[in-house]
C-alpha cells in the first residue's frame, strides 16, 4: 500500500543512543537537556530570535492566542486543517475568514480587508502547503490595525521567504512536529517569535503558568519531552536529505502529470520545503473518481484539505467561494522521504488515464 506519506524514521541504533542519554541522567521531560539542545540548534538552523518546542501544533496555536490575549473576532483563513480555527473557539474567540486567493491558496491582503473592522483583535493565517502570500502587505495591514498577526505555520519548516526563515514573519508562528510532517519530533510543535517578551511569556505559560513555586499566570502543560526531543535532534540532520529526495519526487510528479491536472501558484519569493504535492482536479466529480481508481490500486492520496473551514457544522456559515471550490477538488499525492520513482509513474499514469 502507498499511503499519502510515510513518517521518516531513522536508524534505530542512533535513536538508542539518545535514549541511552536519558537513563543516564535520569531526566525525562521539564526542559531536560535534550528539549534545550533541540531548542537551540532549531533556533541556529532555522535564524531565528526565539524558538520553543511544545506538545503540539495545536497546543502551540493555543499558547500564542492566550499569551496574546486575543479577544472577539479574530480574522483567519477557511483552508487549513481544522487546528487553525478549533484552537480559536477553544480559545472563545470568533473566526472570522477571508476567502483565499485562486493561485496561492493563503489569505492576501486584499482578502483580508474585505473582513477586518475596529472588532478585530488578531490575524491568524496558514501558509498553505508552506506556500505563502506577500507577507510584508500583510505586515503592514496588522501595523496599520494595531494588531498582531500570527502565521500557522504547521507546514513551513525549512521554508524561506526573500532569503530568510518564513517564521522571521509576523508577530508570531507556529509550527507542527507532528509524525506526517517533513520534519517531526513523533509529536510536538513550536512557537517562534522575534519578540523576547512575548516568548518569555509563551515560556511561563506553557508550563502551568508558574516559574519556581511562583504562579504568575492561568498556564497549561505544553512542554515536550526528551524522547521527542531525542528524535527531533537526529532527524534535523536528516532533513537536508530529506527534503532532497521530495524536492526530486516532487519534480518528477510534475514532469508526467498531464497539463489538464492543476497545480497551485508556489510564491516566486519561496524557497520551497516540498511538504506535499497538491494537485487541483476539474471537478469534484473527477477527483472523487481519481480516488477510487487510487484505492482500487491500494494508494491512498488525501482530501487535504476538505472541507473548508467555514463550512464546518459547529460554525455559523460564512461564504467563501473560492476556498469552498477549492477544498472540493484538491488532492494531496503521496509523497515521503522513501517513495520510488517506479511508484510516482504508477500514479500518475492512473491520474492521466482518467484525464
Amino acid at each position: 500500500m502507498i499511503h499519502v506519506t510515510k513518517s521518516f524514521l531513522p536508524d534505530i541504533k542512533e535513536y538508542i543512543s539518545l535514549l541511552e542519554q536519558i537513563w543516564a541522567n535520569g531526566q525525562l521531560t521539564n526542559d531536560g537537556p535534550l528539549v534545550l539542545e533541540l531548542e537551540k540548534k532549531i533556533a541556529e538552523y532555522l535564524e531565528v530570535e526565539n524558538f520553543l518546542f511544545v506538545s503540539n501544533g495545536t497546543i502551540a496555536l493555543q499558547l500564542v492566542i492566550k499569551a496574546l490575549e486575543l479577544q472577539g473576532d479574530v480574522v483567519t483563513t477557511p483552508f487549513s486543517y481544522c487546528a487553525t480555527t478549533t484552537a480559536l473557539i477553544w480559545e472563545n474567540c470568533n473566526p472570522v475568514f477571508a476567502d483565499i486567493s485562486l493561485n496561492s491558496l493563503t489569505c492576501e491582503v486584499q482578502d483580508i480587508q474585505k473582513v477586518i473592522s475596529s472588532q478585530t483583535s488578531g490575524i491568524l493565517t496558514t501558509h498553505v502547503y508552506g506556500n505563502c502570500g506577500n507577507l510584508l502587505e500583510q505586515e503592514e495591514l496588522a501595523k496599520e490595525y494595531g494588531i498582531p498577526l500570527i502565521y500557522d505555520g504547521a507546514h513551513a519548516f525549512g521554508v524561506k521567504y526573500k532569503g530568510k526563515s518564513i517564521f522571521n514573519y509576523g508577530t508570531i508562528s507556529t509550527c507542527s512536529f507532528h509524525a506526517t510532517k517533513i520534519f517531526h519530533t513523533i509529536e510536538g510543535g513550536a512557537v517562534i517569535t522575534n519578540n523576547n517578551e512575548l516568548c518569555e511569556k509563551v515560556r511561563g505559560i506553557r508550563s502551568f503558568g508558574h516559574k519556581a513555586d511562583d504562579y504568575f499566570a492561568a498556564g497549561i502543560n505544553g512542554k515536550n519531552s526528551e524522547f521527542h526531543a531525542a528524535m527531533g535532534l537526529i532527524n534535523l540532520t536528516y532533513f537536508p536529505q530529506i527534503r532532497d529526495h521530495r524536492k526530486g519526487a516532487s519534480e518528477l510528479y510534475d514532469s508526467i502529470l498531464s497539463p489538464q491536472v492543476g497545480r497551485i501558484q508556489w510564491n516566486p519569493d519561496n524557497i520551497r520545503n516540498f511538504s506535499y504535492f497538491p494537485i487541483i482536479l476539474p471537478s469534484e466529480e473527477k477527483l472523487l473518481q481519481v480516488i477510487a481508481e487510487l484505492n482500487e490500486a491500494e494508494i491512498y492520496p488525501r482530501r487535504y484539505f476538505y472541507p473548508a473551514l467555514n463550512e464546518l457544522p459547529y460554525l455559523t456559515y460564512q461564504a467563501c467561494p473560492i476556498a469552498e471550490d477549492i477544498s472540493k477538488r484538491i488532492l494531496c499525492l503521496p509523497l515521503s522521504a522513501e517513495i520510488s520513482a517506479e511508484n510516482i509513474k504508477k500514479i500518475t499514469e492512473i491520474i492521466n488515464s482518467l484525464l
